[in-house]
Order: structure tokens, then sequence, then C-alpha cells
């Protein structure tokens, strides 16, 4: 029998820079978008044009560290410390209801004044860490048993689902159902399993939905907006109507007139809808397009992956940004209702840039260990032909 594969040996190669250029592009997209979308608000809110795009600013500089450093490091070493990362992620979620900072009718922060942290982002990541390793631990043939592998996983996700949805947060908690239940299926579930997760979820969704009242608003908007233009209907029309006036090459950046209160909360969920109007349908485009070549390296570098942890991580971190860019960009378009997630890079918000700069910085790390071709150990060689054989069984 050949001796298992000495992992520990293997040699970080080059990153991505495919991905490493796509972060960046679309982190200062995000600059421009929300210095351009935010200048109207923090006038009438603060007195300060650039308030907004001021902190943002210090965000990005802080996600760039945090993707350096995290590129540099051995995404191993997460597998390792899973269960206290997860432990702490859920003391977090806990600590957020009992002392958080309320706004907006949530309580979703942690601190005072401009010094607040915001768990469920950063809880995407640990979520994806920790599941990957317990999936890894079981194994193809464990995950499709009902005792060992789907029951165990409802309970895990149901968990922290339940402390976010508390917050309330029913656009996180959507995405990190997403992004599970798509590990669970690449780790090898059965189809079965499948279809028993997304009934369940399907039927949780739509009781979430229609029981909390805003949450009713916004499907009423998605389906008779209308009917009450002034009302419920009145954030899908405008930013429907906002994207329109766009045209092919738009008004001008800065020149939108649906950031003058027209698009409720334009620099977070509507950022979208203000790239529309004031740069047109070719840049809407643009920006889908930096989004589907992110999914389609993302996807390759978990397909690429020496070792199962490291490709479930890829998917999960993957499917995160791509699932959450398409809720975004869907309810802006009324192509489904508005579920009030950011867009990822682009909308406002400290957590949510520095949260995804944090999983591209891991998922560039993977991509520095990912299979090039030939390896100088033939004991690894062998050991990944074995997990890409089994990927594909």
């Amino acid at each position: 029998m050949a001796a298992a594969p000495r992992t520990g040996d293997w040699a970080p190669g080059r990153p991505d820079f495919a991905l490493i250029a796509l972060a960046a592009a679309l982190t200062i997209t995000g600059l421009v978008v929300v210095w351009s979308a935010s200048f109207v608000i923090g006038l009438a809110r603060f007195g300060d044009a650039n308030y907004y795009i001021f902190r943002q600013f210090i965000w990005a500089i802080a996600g760039t560290i945090l993707m350096v450093v995290a590129m540099r490091i051995d995404y191993r070493i997460y597998r390792r410390y899973a269960m206290p990362i997860m432990l702490i992620t859920i003391f977090m979620l806990i600590a957020v209801l009992v002392v958080g900072v309320e706004g907006n009718g949530a309580r979703r922060w942690i601190g005072a004044g401009d010094l607040t942290i915001q768990p469920a982002e950063f809880a995407k990541l640990t979520v994806i860490l920790y599941v990957a390793a317990w999936l890894q631990s079981k194994g193809p043939e464990q995950v499709r048993t009902w005792e060992g592998g789907l029951i165990p996983f409802v309970i895990i996700i149901g968990l922290v689902a339940t402390l976010i949805i508390l917050e309330p947060s029913l656009g996180t908690t959507m995405i990190i159902l997403v992004i599970t239940v798509t590990m669970f299926w690449v780790a090898g579930a059965s189809l079965v399993q499948m279809f028993a997760l997304g009934a369940a979820g399907l039927l949780a969704v739509v009781m979430l939905a229609t029981l909390q009242g805003y949450r009713a608003d916004r499907l009423t908007g998605f389906f008779h907006g209308e009917a009450d233009p002034r009302g419920h209907g009145f954030q899908t029309l405008q930013a429907v109507m906002a994207i329109g006036n766009g045209g092919w090459n738009g008004l001008g950046l800065g020149a939108s007139r649906g950031k003058f209160f027209y698009i409720p909360e334009s620099h977070t969920d509507g950022v979208f809808a203000i790239i529309g109007e004031e740069l047109g349908f070719i840049a809407t485009v643009a920006v889908l397009g930096l989004y589907i070549l992110l999914m389609i390296r993302g996807y390759q570098v978990a397909r690429r992956c020496r070792d199962d942890f490291g490709m479930l991580v890829a998917a999960g971190i993957t499917t995160w940004i791509t699932a959450q860019a398409l809720l975004n960009i869907g309810g802006i378009t009324r192509v489904i209702p508005l579920t009030g997630v950011p867009l990822p890079f682009l909308s406002f918000g400290g957590n949510a840039l520095a949260a995804v700069m944090l999983a591209m910085g891991v998922l560039i790390s993977i991509s520095r260990h990912q299979d090039r071709g030939a390896y100088d150990d033939p004991d690894a060689a062998a050991h990944h032909r074995r997990i890409v054989r089994r990927r594909r069984a």
C-alpha cells in the first residue's frame, strides 16, 4: 500500500492572479459607485457629502490587508481550528441578540458609534470553514446516510440560521442556507437528501417571508407593485425605473436622479440601480461579467484543489459571492422579491466588504495549492487522482 500523501510538504505556488484582479476591479468599482450613490444622503443626514465614502475607503484598506494576510496563510490550518472558530461565531451571534446595537428595527451589530461589528457577515465564512471540516471528516459514504449526514447537518445549520433570523435577517439566512446546501451536495449527498433539504428550505423561507410584516410587504411590492406605487411597490418600481432611465450609456457618473431619495438606501441595497442609471446597460452587463468570471475562476479552484477540505471551502466561498450577487441584482431588477442583502464589493457596508475580501484571501490561498499538472510527490499525485475519481463518481 502506498504511503499517505505528505500534504504538509505541499509547496505553495503562484496565486490565481485573475482572482486578485477581479477582487481589485470590483472593490475599486464599489468605491466609485458608493461615492456617487451616497453623497446626497451623506449631506442630508450628516452634512458631509464624503461621510460614507470615507468610511468605505477605510474598510477597503482593512479588507485589503485581511485579504493579503489570508492569501499568504496555508488554508489547511483553518481545518484544525474550525470548531473554536465556530464556537466564537455562535457566541457573537448570541451576544448580538443580548447586547447588540439596534437600528432600523433590527439588532445586528456589536459596538458603539462607527466602531461596530456585524457578526452575521463574518459568520458566512466561519460556517463555510466549519461545515467543510465536518463534511471532510465524514466522507461521501457517511454524508449520504441520514443519521450520520443529513440530520446532524440540519441541526448544525439550523442553529446558526435561527440565531441570524432572530436579528432578524432573512437575506443573510437564505445565503447561508444556499452556501451550506451546495457544500452538502458537493460533498456527496444523495438526490433524496437534496430533495428533502430543498422542500424543507422552501417551506421555511415561504413561512418566514409571509409572517413578518415588512417581508410580506416586499412580496406585495413584487407581485402587485403597480397597485401601490407610493407604498409597498415604491422601492421596486423606482429601482426598475432608474435602470430604464439609464438606457445604453447612462446619464453620466453622478447624474442619477434615483439617489435623491427615490431609491431607499441607494448606497447599500440599491447600488445596482444607480449603476444602471448613471452608467447604463453596458456597465451593468460589465458588472455581471465580473461576477460571472469570479464564479468561473472560483469553481475552477475548487475543482483543481488537492484535498476535500479546500475543495469544499472554495466551493462555499464562490457560492456565497455568486448567490448574494444574484439575490441583490434579482431583487433590484424585479426578477425576484427584494431580499435586502448588499451587493458584494459594491454596496456600502464596512463589515460586508471586509468579510468578503477576507473570504477572497482564503480562496486565493487555496488557489496557491491547486493542481497545476504533475506533482513532485508521486503519493500526493496518486491521492489527488483518487479524489478526482471520487468526485466524478
